[in-house]
Parts: C-alpha cells; structure tokens; sequence
C-alpha cells in the first residue's frame, strides 16, 4: 500500500481544501496532512476542508489504524506520527522548527516504516519544516513533490525542500499537477 504524506502551513487550508476536494471517491491509499494551525485554532478547520469532498477525512487518534481512502489530519499542538504500517500515534514531545505538529515528524516516521511506498508533498508555507523529512523519504527510496514556489501563497517551505533535495523541475508542480498525479497513483 501506497502512503501519501503531505505539509503545509501558510496558506494551506484554502489549498487543501481545493486539494482534497479533487480526490477520486474511490482513494485507494491513505494520506496524511500536517497542517499548522494555533494551538487555540478548533478542528472545524477540518470541517471547512471537508466540504465538497468526496473522501473520508478525520483528525487523527492516537493508536488508530490507518485505512485506504481515509485523510487524516494531525490534531493542534500534537505531533502526528507512524507508528506502525498499520497504526498512527500521536505526540507532545518538542515542537521541531517552532512547530507541533512538524512535518518533518511525520515524514521521518512515514519514511521509515513505508519506504519506496512513502510519497511526500510539502506545499505553501513559511519556514523549512519538512526539508529533512523530504530527504528521509528520499533516502529511504520514496518519491518528493513541492509545490512549484511561484504558485504558493508563500514559497519559502518548498523553495527550501527543493533546495535541500536539489529537485529537478518535474518534481516542482502546480497544484492542478499535484491533483492530477494524486489521482493517477490511484491507479497504480
């Protein structure tokens, strides 16, 4: 099984919610999301996300047993984390680059646990959070996708992941091209 991981934070709720609302009914994997939110912001963020998708999606629980076709979203102030590839555990430990959640959290433990079959997406955002997660899920031999800088709200996040991973063009994509590719890997 296939294991999408993505992060965002500035500007991410409007592009998730584009984002999710593109998935194919029939998702056949799982996907992940760090977003970062206020510790104070409520999980109705969730719900703004929601709308007009045709997916499951949910905050994630500590322990809980991760499903294809399901989006999990990692809960204000808690790291999100694979435990196994069957589970999800979730974390108070120190936030990583000022942050819990922290992208690069959840992609090291997917990287780790999913190898080959993790894919990391880091999107619009500002600080470098999920840089040496990216290069975990490429060392581990999955594949890295950024959203192209000049199409995000703020692109410092990943000008600084394609920076760290030297990636090439074709791994830099818009947000309709990562749309597409999420629903091609259904195929796969």
């Amino acid at each position: 099984m296939k294991l999408v991981v993505i992060g965002a934070s500035t500007g991410g709720v409007e592009l998730l919610s584009w984002l999710v609302s593109q998935l194919p009914a029939n998702l056949q994997y799982p996907i992940l999301i760090v977003q970062h939110i206020p510790t104070d912001m409520p999980d109705s963020y969730i719900n703004t996300i929601a709308k007009g998708s045709r997916v499951s999606l949910k905050e994630a629980y500590h322990l809980e047993h991760i499903k294809p076709g399901t989006v999990y979203f990692a809960p204000a102030d808690y790291h999100l984390m694979v435990e196994s590839k069957e589970l999800l555990a979730l974390s108070v430990d120190d936030k990583v680059n000022y942050a819990r959640p922290s992208i690069d959290v959840l992609f090291y433990s997917a990287a780790e646990e999913f190898k080959q079959n993790c894919v990391g997406i880091v999107l619009t955002g500002a600080n470098s959070d999920g840089a040496a997660g990216a290069l975990a899920i490429k060392e581990y031999g999955g594949e890295v996708l950024v959203q192209d800088p000049k199409t995000a709200q703020i692109g410092v996040m990943p000008k600084a992941v394609k920076e760290k991973l030297d990636l090439t063009t074709d791994k830099c994509l818009t947000p309709q091209q990562i749309a597409d590719y999420l629903a091609n890997l259904n195929k796969m």
